[in-house]
């Protein structure tokens, strides 16, 4: 069997005293979507920020293409090719949506996407290309978030509950454009509380409860109640 595209062993994480993480090991193989869900304060966010490198760790607990990288910096991962959608958007306040999507190429690695790619995806980015990002509505602003990522060219998008705090009509336009995302061989890692979105747009998932793997299987096959005690742990 090739060896996964990333692959977690044994990862811990702490913010100063408190870990966050204890042991989580993971795989994720080219081309497919693995759902992240779990309770709030389960260790969510915290896995994605050490895989992307915020949060720095021992270099064997993560590896990407056969190399460590988890004690690597975040622009070197980034380089590397993961990109982080990350939790509440982090739009650069001062630029407009345009500057804010050119940024996510500055690592200028070769691929698809390009500002015409993005206007593509969500038209309404292109007719509000030159307004402040901050103007825009938090649906709009997650648009640009997920296209600042995706102007990275990245083999892997890291989306950290892009959902959150949505309208349902933009979640659901956000989720139907996944397809274009991941249709030419992306691969992507979706952090999502909404445990049925999450089932259906991935093939595989893992639960986290307080910082640990209790859950992970095919996203078309797990049963809900194991689901819901890996979830509640009850």
């Amino acid at each position: 069997m090739p060896d996964p595209l990333l692959s977690l062993s044994n990862l811990s994480a702490h913010y100063g005293d408190f870990q966050a993480l204890y042991d989580v090991s993971l795989s994720v193989e080219p081309g497919e979507v693995v759902a992240v869900i779990g309770a709030n304060g389960a260790g969510k966010t915290t896995l994605l920020r050490s895989i992307s490198g915020l949060l720095r760790n021992s270099p064997a607990s993560i590896v990407w293409r056969g190399t460590p990288i988890g004690a690597m910096r975040a622009d070197q991962i980034a380089t590397l090719g993961i990109a982080l959608v990350p939790e509440g958007r982090l739009l650069f306040p001062s630029l407009s949506v345009e500057e804010n999507l050119i940024i996510g190429g500055q690592a200028k690695r070769k691929g698809p996407w390009n500002l015409q790619r993005v206007y593509n995806l969500f038209p309404v980015l292109k007719e509000r290309r030159n307004q402040a990002s901050t103007s825009l509505s938090g649906g709009q602003q997650q648009m640009v978030a997920i296209g600042r990522a995706l102007m990275a060219n990245p083999d892997l998008v890291l989306m950290d509950e892009i959902s959150l705090g949505l309208a349902p009509v933009i979640i659901r336009q956000i989720y139907e454009a996944l397809p274009g995302i991941v249709g030419e061989g992306l691969t992507a890692m979706i952090v999502e509380q909404d445990i049925a979105k999450a089932l259906a747009v991935s093939s595989r998932v893992y639960c986290l409860q307080e910082g640990r793997v209790s859950l992970e299987g095919r996203s078309d096959t797990v049963a809900r109640e194991d689901i819901s005690r890996a979830y509640f742990g009850m």
